[in-house]
């Protein structure tokens, strides 16, 4: 049984409080056209339940089994899934993807302090780059490092500290055998600049990706932390006070939606004196041209980063539809993307 594809730090930290033993798979090979890459994991309980998916569901069901075999060894194991044919029924489940994956099933429990998943959290949740490392030699499958260990082999602290600045997976060879290394993959951390009913969808949404969401509002009655459950933080202040209690620069993301005129002007005047990369506004364009008027000269240091009105161009109408707008152009933005539909791309 699946749990929602975001929530692997949750579903980890809920089984290690109660010092259940995990099965960490980790995607260490693929070739082709596969669903994840390199890096991605799944966690799978004793029970059964998971968290994250590999393959969209597909050999997901298998995994599962194989993770009972890992939980009672203890040993770890290296699946492979290859959909290359063209008469895809390897398992009988009929992947189609043409394409190729190797995925490594690990056990994480109290002996070994959950590692290295452990630190993979660590990171995450303290917003600093690192890396973890994976043996896929036969005769030491499943040893693994972090970039948080004290004492590393020299080797494979320069490789973990190259594929921290690259951000891309690479196999490598340490002692003669094969490593798997990998960048932690940190949530893009938005901001959101107005706590009305509206921006609930697109705390919910951004949440749903696992992002690291701030809100913040002048208004007591909507900075309230229990309507934004998937929130990292929600902030309760003044405009023009927010910038001493939140560092801007440390955001991806930033979307002013108060509906208040003269507090997104502030926020605005804020925005642009930081380095915020995308900074998104709501409301129609004659709202966008007053504030820029506003603001005065400092609008000239919003060119090139303000999306206005923000959002990709769905016929969105409904307060969940115009989240799902915003969001989408949010993740386009981050992985320089242009939003563009594949299809059409594809015949271009």
């Amino acid at each position: 049984m699946l749990t929602n594809a975001a929530s692997l730090i949750e579903f980890f930290e809920a089984q290690r409080t109660q010092g259940k033993p995990l099965v960490l798979a980790t995607i260490v090979r693929t070739i082709g056209s596969t669903y994840r890459k390199p890096g991605a994991h799944m966690l799978i309980a004793a029970d059964g339940s998971a968290a994250g998916l590999l393959s969209g569901g597909c050999a997901e069901s298998d995994l599962i089994e194989r993770a009972q075999r890992v939980l009672a060894s203890g040993h770890a194991e290296l699946a492979e899934y290859d959909t290359r044919g063209s008469d895809d029924v390897i398992w009988g489940i009929g992947l189609g993807c043409e394409g190729a994956m190797q995925i490594l099933l690990t056990r994480l429990d109290q002996n070994n302090r959950y590692q290295p998943y452990a630190a993979i959290t660590a990171s995450v949740q303290a917003q600093r780059r690192g890396a973890f490392a994976l043996s896929v030699d036969a005769a030491t499958l499943g040893q693994h490092w972090h970039s948080l260990q004290s004492e590393l082999p020299a080797e494979l602290r320069d490789h973990m500290q190259t594929v921290i600045a690259t951000r891309a997976a690479d196999t490598v060879t340490i002692n003669g055998k094969p490593v798997f290394v990998a960048p932690v993959e940190l949530p893009p951390r938005l901001l959101i600049l107005g706590a009305g009913a509206d921006a609930m969808p697109v705390c919910e949404i951004a949440g749903l990706l696992g992002w690291q969401v701030t809100l913040a509002d002048h208004r007591p009655a909507y900075a309230v932390a229990e309507r934004f459950p998937r929130a990292h933080q929600v902030i309760l202040s003044a405009a023009k006070e927010l910038t001493g209690k939140l560092e801007l620069n440390d955001c991806d993301a930033a979307v002013v939606m108060s509906h208040h005129l003269p507090t997104d002007q502030t926020y605005l005047s804020a925005l642009a004196d930081s380095n915020v990369a995308y900074v998104g506004l709501l409301g129609p364009p004659a709202r966008r041209t007053r504030l820029l008027a506003e603001i005065g000269a400092r609008a000239t240091r919003l060119s090139g980063r303000l999306a206005g009105p923000v959002g990709l161009d769905i016929g969105a109408k409904t307060p969940e539809a115009i989240a799902l707008a915003i969001v989408a152009e949010i993740h386009a933005h981050l992985h320089r993307r242009g939003g563009g539909s594949f299809s059409t791309l594809l015949r271009q």
